[in-house]
């Protein structure tokens, strides 16, 4: 073709664009649970500031999860396959938190840190995975929706890394978990981008679905109690705040 571009070698360019953003917003959207663990080895967070921030946090998991994982489901493919995937990821949260648990009482600490970045983990590969696909579609990512993830990656990060530390765990190995969870699902947002072509709008509201389960359980088992030992009675305010802040957001975007 005179003068022009040849129409693959354009497809070709704009494919390797998308998968450019595919990177850069996997990064962006994972960043935060590392950032959350330096946060908490760089000063003692006072249990009653750790509660509250816990609380922020609960707050705007819940507005992620009624106002983009499950909206975004019944919008894709309708409740049955949104459903399966909340039953799938209650259930794997269920039983990754009871091996934790038995771990726990093996070595006579808490299981506590470490539920919250299972659940980190459980909620952020299904989550980034559908991030990849959307992006690949050619989906726009809005700076609103990247904000909610900052408000409701940190403070869990925060959250699980302090009492890791508090339990006893070497701050190294507490970077080193947290910089994994953050790589892996960063990695889940290219997967994503990789299997787009593969999977259907079934498969995406069941990846929404997964990882609503999987934070609902850790919510109420593990990230709300924690905050409520802590804080007492100002958690309840604070989840609040967290998810009037995460709904305005999700709903901007």
């Amino acid at each position: 073709m005179a003068g022009g571009r040849m129409p693959g070698v354009e497809a070709r360019a704009c494919q390797s664009g998308r998968m450019g953003q595919a990177v850069l917003w996997g990064v962006v959207a994972a960043a935060p649970l590392f950032v959350g663990a330096v946060l908490a080895l760089l000063r003692a967070w006072p249990p009653r500031w750790l509660g509250i921030v816990l609380g922020f946090g609960a707050g705007a998991l819940m507005a992620s999860i009624a106002f983009e994982l499950w909206e975004e489901g019944l919008d894709v493919a309708g409740p049955l396959p949104l459903v399966a995937g909340v039953a799938l990821g209650a259930l794997a949260y269920f039983i990754a938190a009871r091996i934790l648990d038995a771990r726990a009482a093996k070595s006579k600490g808490s299981a506590g840190g470490g539920q919250l970045a299972v659940g980190a983990l459980l909620d952020g590969i299904p989550e980034q995975l559908v991030l990849g696909i959307g992006l690949a579609s050619g989906e726009p990512v809005s700076i609103a929706l990247v904000v909610a993830i900052l408000v409701s990656n940190l403070p869990e990060s925060i959250g699980s890394a302090a009492d890791l530390i508090d339990g006893g765990m070497a701050k190294k190995r507490v970077l080193l978990l947290w910089g994994g969870v953050a790589v892996v699902c960063a990695l889940a947002t290219v997967a994503g981008f990789a299997v787009a072509s593969l999977t259907g709008d079934a498969f995406r509201a069941g990846a929404s679905g997964f990882a609503a389960g999987a934070l609902l359980v850790m919510l109420v088992d593990s990230m709300v109690p924690e905050a409520q030992s802590k804080a007492k009675e100002a958690t309840g305010l604070a989840t609040v705040l967290g998810f009037a802040l995460a709904a305005g957001l999700a709903l901007a975007s």
